[in-house]
């Protein structure tokens, strides 16, 4: 007789052929087969193999991932149902988690250990999902130009309304989901009222708009802009290429609400039959794995009690905006709204 796994992945991929196959961007990345212990379904677009095979090495537990966009992996979770065969759901952005509870494709799970490593706001009050990897964004400039004391410390991203930024300022386009997610926690913070008018400051200084953190971090170095926003862990990769880069971070809103911060995170699946599994794997990823989860990718750790690696541990230390995922995802449409009245492009 097959094995609980095996019926339900038979089951599961009749339905994937049916309605799933053609989300072009879904693939496969194996480490324990296609009949796996756990089948995690990433949109984490980042080197996972190194955690996750180090996790199968220690407990025994065979890992294989689904990889795609958040919305293609969440409509194949629902559209395999209560035979579908994903037992752990991991994202980017808390907007994102919230969605994926909002739409009852996460199961609520005790775990006095998840409880203990992952400070509140880092997780669902329901227990649904729970953060594992913080990116700051934040203010970035070329210290040839620009003075850590030219930045407004209490509201550092309003603060680039100034006229003194005008022709001077880089940021990402308002498709990017950074944008979005910023401009979202924005409006949470400031308002609405207050948030268009920050972004049509930024509008009105000639904001010279950038496809990725990369292409802004490189003209920043060039000398093409000034000054811009990114996730730091860009400027980390940049400098293990190029040391003498010459952009340093600005650690935003220190003397305000604090820096912008993003999560990756998971949950465990409703309807997987591996569950127990599923919630030692996240909570390795949050304990002892943490330093493995986010080392890779210079991201810092969600646990208070593991520290950096040492390349962003040398950013210094920051206070970061307390992170509202309802705020992120209810208010993400709004915020693409807003960017489009203000005339960000």
């Amino acid at each position: 007789m097959p094995s609980p796994r095996t019926r339900r992945a038979t089951v599961a991929g009749l339905v994937a052929t049916a309605t799933v196959l053609p989300l072009s961007g879904c693939g496969v990345l194996g480490i324990g087969g296609s009949n796996a212990d756990l089948q995690i379904y990433s949109a984490r677009h980042y080197d996972l193999e190194g955690a996750f095979k180090e996790f199968q090495d220690e407990t025994g537990i065979s890992v294989e991932f689904i990889s795609g966009s958040d919305a293609e992996l969440l409509q194949r979770i629902k559209a395999e149902g209560a035979d579908g065969e994903a037992d752990v759901f991991m994202t980017v952005d808390a907007g994102n988690l919230w969605n994926a509870a909002e739409q009852g494709v996460l199961k609520p799970v005790e775990s006095q250990a998840l409880t203990d490593a992952v400070p509140a706001d880092l997780r669902d009050s329901g227990n649904q999902w729970f953060g594992l990897a913080m990116r700051a964004r934040t203010t970035m400039y070329n210290p040839d130009k620009v003075k850590p004391t030219d930045f407004d410390a209490t509201n550092t991203y309003a603060g680039l309304t100034d006229p003194k930024w005008k022709g001077r300022l880089c940021m990402r386009d308002a498709t990017s989901a950074y944008t979005q997610s910023l401009v979202a926690s924005l409006i949470d913070l400031d308002g609405r009222e207050k948030t268009l008018a920050t972004v049509k400051g930024w509008v009105a200084n000639d904001v010279d708009i950038k496809s990725n953190d990369v292409e802004l971090l490189k003209a920043i170095d060039a000398g093409t802009c000034d000054v811009g926003i990114t996730n730091h862990y860009y400027l980390a990769r940049e400098l293990k290429k190029k040391a003498d880069l010459k952009v340093k971070p600005f650690w935003a809103s220190q003397q305000g609400a604090g820096t912008h911060v993003n999560i990756s995170g998971a949950g465990v699946v409703k309807t997987s039959d591996n569950a127990a599994q599923a919630q030692q794997l996240i909570e390795w990823l949050a304990t002892k794995g943490q330093s493995s989860f986010v080392d890779g990718n210079h991201e810092y750790p969600v646990n208070e009690s593991v520290e950096p690696e040492p390349l962003i541990a040398g950013f210094g230390e920051f206070k970061r905006m307390p992170i509202s995922a309802e705020a992120y995802g209810s208010q993400n449409a709004e915020a693409v709204k807003l960017l489009a009245e203000a005339g960000y492009k």
